[in-house]
């Protein structure tokens, strides 16, 4: 097994001798090594079961922060995150200029080891299902924000992952944001539940047009739930739900050619265009709602989450990766987000 060290030499963001906060790639590429520092982590945790020797990873040593908390899972007991600490040298750090964390909560997406890959797989099949919230992992990395956040301020922690961790970021940021914390979030690969129309349709006029239809059926199948109060309450909850958190604004990071984060590029840019065409009220309505979601709780189905919808964000910081590859274990990947020649895209929507 190669160690930490021979690992970052090869596939670590070398290019970056110190960290410009002000930077926006910087500060992207730092969040995506200390995810990868949770990916290390389980890894070792692993390899040391079976008795091998691993030495220390320096993901997050070579930027300056240390290891103080790692996350467990209480079902299978494996490292799902961590929090890192950011300490510098006292003679180069001072806080009042620079845009650094205090510390940065770090969530690995599903590893394909041992047991670990059966859990995480429940808990891909969660997110689909939109019972994430429910589950003991994500119970375990909630309390672990609200309590740091309730010492520290909100100002003061990060939040980062990748796939499967890129959910639990996003509902610990939307839970902390419900209750005033707006915690700055570098989300990574997160999964869309929907199908891809963005990935499997490569005419732009056709993609509207399913997009646009769709919209008219999630509208029809919104104001029918609402006929019924018991279904009016949820409905008006999710949308008071959605103005709450408006002003929270992840970054997310996205591949155009991964079909489990790619319809991100859909949902922002066709309410967008809906907005444009002096469809706003339709655009705010839609957005809040998965179709899969309000078919369901439209007809009774048991067994299915009929709560706010896991991956549907009122506003965020897009930035897709335009250095496709068609290949998905590299479209999907980590390591892509720390490459110094990307050729990224970066827009700004507000609900």
């Amino acid at each position: 097994m190669a160690s930490g060290s021979e690992d970052f030499n090869r596939w670590g963001p070398k290019h970056l001798s110190s960290v410009d906060w002000h930077n926006a790639d910087h500060r992207r590429s730092v969040s995506a090594c200390l995810v990868k520092g949770a990916y290390v982590l389980e890894s070792d945790r692993q390899e040391t079961r079976r008795g091998s020797e691993c030495l220390s990873p320096p993901w997050w040593e070579a930027f300056h922060f240390k290891l103080v908390y790692q996350l467990i899972d209480g079902v299978d007991n494996s490292i799902f995150g961590a929090i890192f600490e950011y300490s510098p040298p006292a003679y180069t750090y001072h806080r009042s200029l620079d845009r650094s964390p205090q510390y940065v909560f770090a969530f690995r997406g599903t590893v394909k080891k041992e047991r670990s890959f059966s859990r995480d797989l429940d808990l891909d099949l969660d997110v689909i299902r939109n019972g994430l919230h429910e589950s003991c992992r994500f119970k375990t990395a909630m309390k672990a924000v609200q309590d740091v956040v309730s010492v520290v301020g909100s100002s003061s922690v990060w939040l980062t992952g990748h796939s499967l961790g890129a959910a639990i970021g996003m509902l610990a940021g939307k839970n902390m944001a419900k209750r005033g914390s707006f915690l700055e979030a570098y989300l990574f690969n997160p999964p869309f539940v929907s199908p891809p129309i963005e990935r499997i349709v490569k005419d732009q006029k056709v993609r509207h047009g399913l997009r646009f239809a769709g919209t008219l059926i999630k509208a029809g199948l919104a104001f029918a739930a609402a006929a019924a109060s018991e279904s009016h309450n949820n409905s008006k909850g999710i949308e008071d739900s959605f103005a709450v958190i408006s002003g929270w604004i992840p970054c997310l990071f996205v591949n155009p050619l991964d079909p489990i984060c790619a319809e991100y590029i859909g949902y922002f840019e066709h309410r967008r265009k809906l907005e444009d065409m002096g469809a706003g009220k339709l655009a705010r309505l839609t957005s809040q709602h998965s179709l899969g979601n309000i078919t369901m709780n439209a007809v009774g189905l048991k067994g299915f989450e009929n709560s706010e919808p896991l991956h549907l964000l009122p506003s965020a910081n897009l930035t897709v990766n335009l250095n496709s590859t068609r290949e998905l274990s590299k479209d999907h990947g980590l390591n892509q987000w720390w490459r110094p020649d990307l050729n990224l895209s970066c827009r700004v929507y507000k609900y």
